[in-house]
């Protein structure tokens, strides 16, 4: 005879597991639907891809990174990823998709503000080795120390000679790191003019997304060419065989981001790493056991 009582059980439990993947569905969705508010400019909401390919393929990469994180974490592996564009390239899109299903005590995220009196006495790279990993862990940098040769050369925030050291440097620099066994992977997410006018104009008109907008940010649109001759001279310069430069077309966020992650994951020679099987312990009862009430006044209203 089936045993009905772990019947009911496994019911329950698909249920609830089938509640917590529609829960994660609408997590992304709700990112989904706040980046396509005010449309864009190529496409519905931005992009060509369908939603329903581009979910299938992001869960699954997302499945595969949480694969590369048990990887890095069990081997020790230490993981740098840069990601430099121009403003509303799409960074920050692929950041929070990359991070959204892992451990942040695992990857995590480096967005450091511009460098305060101290910080600009210090040897330029001193404030980012701070951020370097340790064994186990994944950083991914938000900009980096290539804000040098970008935003602070075109805005004039670093001398001739502050400028010409810096890109003399960073090749050596970058070849210290993956000598010491970190692996640096570096990313420019390229955009168009017109797509980077689209999207400053979302930002302007949409009061949710105005915060994204600096003064800075503004500043850029006339400076665009500056911008483009600047990345021209890094991707040059510090496009070496130990840290190369990998450029994502990224007009189209959706297919930006899957082009990202999948191309991250070719970097690594991750593999599948076996876990020992995890079994619910039985739940103990005491007969002297009293659960006392919560205060009223300590409850948050359920107003939905």
């Amino acid at each position: 005879m089936p045993d009905t009582d772990a019947a009911v059980v496994d019911h329950e439990q698909i249920a609830r597991l089938r509640a917590d993947f529609l829960d994660s569905w609408d997590e992304e969705l709700e990112s989904e639907l706040d980046d396509d508010r005010l449309g864009g400019s190529s496409g519905e909401g931005g992009s060509t891809l369908s939603r329903r390919t581009y979910f299938r393929e992001l869960f699954r990469l997302q499945g595969e990174l949480v694969k590369l994180q048990d990887w890095v974490a069990h081997t020790g592996q230490r993981l740098v990823v840069i990601f430099e564009g121009r403003d509303a390239a799409g960074k920050g899109g692929v950041i929070k998709r990359i991070t959204q299903r892992l451990n942040p005590r695992i990857c995590r995220t480096a967005a450091l503000p511009a460098p305060n009196d101290r910080e600009r006495t210090q040897w330029y790279f001193q404030r980012y080795v701070a951020h370097l990993p340790a064994a186990g862990e994944i950083v991914l940098f938000d900009r980096s120390w290539y804000n040098r040769s970008g935003v602070e050369r075109v805005m004039g925030f670093c001398n001739e000679q502050e400028y010409e050291t810096f890109l003399d440097m960073v090749p050596e620099f970058e070849r210290m790191l993956t000598r010491s066994g970190i692996k640096l992977v570096k990313y420019w997410f390229s955009i168009t003019d017109e797509e980077q006018g689209a999207r400053f104009r979302a930002r302007i008109e949409d009061p949710l997304k105005q915060w994204k907008l600096s003064p800075m940010d503004l500043e850029s649109r006339s400076r665009w060419e500056a911008y483009t001759a600047a990345k021209e001279i890094t991707l040059q310069r510090t496009h070496t065989a130990d840290a190369p430069w990998w450029v994502v077309p990224a007009v189209d966020k959706k297919r930006a981001r899957l082009n990202c992650i999948s191309h991250l994951l070719g970097q690594l020679p991750y593999d599948e790493v076996e876990h020992t099987p995890v079994a619910m312990p039985d739940r103990v009862f005491h007969p002297d056991y009293v659960r006392h009430p919560v205060p009223p006044e300590m409850i948050v209203p359920e107003l939905f």
